[in-house]
């Protein structure tokens, strides 16, 4: 009775770990790399066959010329892709605070000229650590910087931004939001092809 319900358990252990270790993965990998493709495989952004990024991970872009994505908090260093995650700070915290004073004086030491309201997607890591996405409001903060740091016309900066911009989800879900990588990438086709002119 013993071994005939052992020999069950392991028949049953060896059949399910078949089925949902083996097949049901190599299943839904085909159909996801038969129907999307581009998705199944990191949603890659290629340039001549070089890649320059993912859509789906935030990359750090310092200088001013470009516009600059929200603060990482991924350990050991910012934005690493394989150490997703958050500071945990709670919103009273001192170190969080101090992370946000510093990021006020880093934005505005950029733009001096600059008098609106900083952003607060653009002082603040995501759950993640990695959002390729900052706000309509914090792309339209950064344009005049970003427009002079390249002697381009403020206009013809905010037109990328608005070209950029990604509606909500499914049409209602989240916010309007702008992919940095995207945006950046844009700019600088744009203004290599003004110079080739």
């Amino acid at each position: 009775m013993v071994l005939k319900s052992l020999r069950t358990a392991v028949l049953a252990t060896l059949i399910f770990t078949i089925l949902t270790g083996v097949i049901y993965p190599l299943v839904v990998t085909g159909i996801a790399q038969l129907v999307f493709p581009g998705k199944a495989n990191g949603s890659l952004i290629k340039e001549k066959g070089k890649i320059l990024g993912s859509e789906l991970i935030g990359q750090p872009f310092n200088d001013p010329k470009y516009f600059w994505p929200r603060p990482s908090a991924t350990t050991p260093y910012e934005y690493n892709g394989g150490a997703s995650n958050a500071s945990n700070l709670g919103p009273l915290n001192p170190e969080l605070i101090d992370r946000i004073k510093k990021r006020i004086q880093v934005l505005r030491a950029a733009d001096p000229t600059n008098s609106l309201p900083v952003p607060v997607d653009l002082v603040t890591a995501s759950g993640s650590g990695l959002d390729p996405h900052i706000s309509v409001a914090a792309a339209r903060y950064q344009t005049g910087r970003v427009a002079r740091s390249r002697m381009m016309e403020p206009n013809e900066v905010r037109l990328l931004v608005e070209q950029y911009t990604e509606g909500r989800q499914l049409g209602f879900l989240g916010e309007p939001r702008v992919n940095v990588l995207k945006l950046n990438l844009a700019l600088d086709h744009v203004q290599t092809a003004s110079e080739t002119r």
